[in-house]
């Protein structure tokens, strides 16, 4: 059995597609750290532009957002994501049309889930991300998404903070997005050391007190804010970090 291990890129991933298409007795993927079984070859792929555009352009032709659903599908957590989506696209070829509504198919179902999980998570962060303001007056928002999102939501926040400068910055994958007012680009970004501003400071403990005296504590509502709000995001609100 062959294994076509990606570099995580969308050009390494069709170029794989395009060289496993008929090897049905494979697996794709970008985990490095992947269980190998005796039969096992390793094959690494070569990203090829034109392995790409051949296949996109096929895509296209037979379901024209297919390729935007597949990229989105690339952003997700899932370790089976690269192995999913290439299932998915020997379907499209297969019936020769969209086959995101045959929902009877397991590879479509799986897809599709994979889809939701991507763009759910980017449209509750719309809501959830909290930005605390630095001394130097940039806006920092600090987090750890399960998928790679931060790209998705710059022209959220970037039209709505439109003369803000601000960060969002991936703390689980090091990456981050910068806005100076007028436009946005991503980076590699370590570790953080950020100073509050006197404001922030005397925000955050009036918030903290206000959320003390609103809560009874012989009355915990745990389970009423878990579904308000996860709770992997907690650690980023300014009244659960104590």
């Amino acid at each position: 059995m062959r294994i076509y291990l990606t570099d995580g890129s969308a050009l390494s991933f069709y170029t794989a597609v395009f060289d496993a298409f008929r090897d049905k007795d494979c697996v794709l993927t970008s985990q490095e750290d992947v269980q190998l079984s005796i039969d096992s070859e390793i094959v690494k792929v070569v990203p090829d532009e034109k392995k790409c555009n051949r296949v996109r352009a096929g895509l296209d032709a037979l379901d024209k957002g297919a390729d935007e659903e597949i990229l989105l599908s690339l952003r997700s957590c899932d370790p089976l994501k690269e192995q999913t989506a290439l299932e998915y696209i020997r379907l499209i070829f297969a019936y020769k049309r969209s086959v995101k509504k045959m929902a009877h198919l397991p590879a479509v179902i799986e897809f599709n889930d994979i889809v939701s999980k991507v763009t759910g998570e980017t449209h509750k962060l719309k809501g959830f991300l909290r930005f605390i303001e630095s001394d130097g007056g940039t806006l920092y928002a600090p987090y750890s998404p399960d998928n790679d999102i931060t790209d998705l939501l710059m022209p959220h926040f970037a039209a709505r903070l439109q003369s803000e400068k601000f960060v969002i910055h991936d703390l689980k994958r090091k990456i981050a997005g910068m806005y100076n007012g007028k436009e946005w680009i991503m980076c590699e970004a370590g570790e953080a050391e950020i100073y509050l501003s006197e404001y922030e400071r005397i925000f955050e403990n009036l918030w903290k007190k206000y959320y003390k005296s609103v809560n009874i504590a012989s009355r915990p509502h745990e389970k009423q804010m878990k579904g308000y709000m996860p709770v992997r995001y907690w650690k980023y609100l300014p009244e659960k970090r104590d």
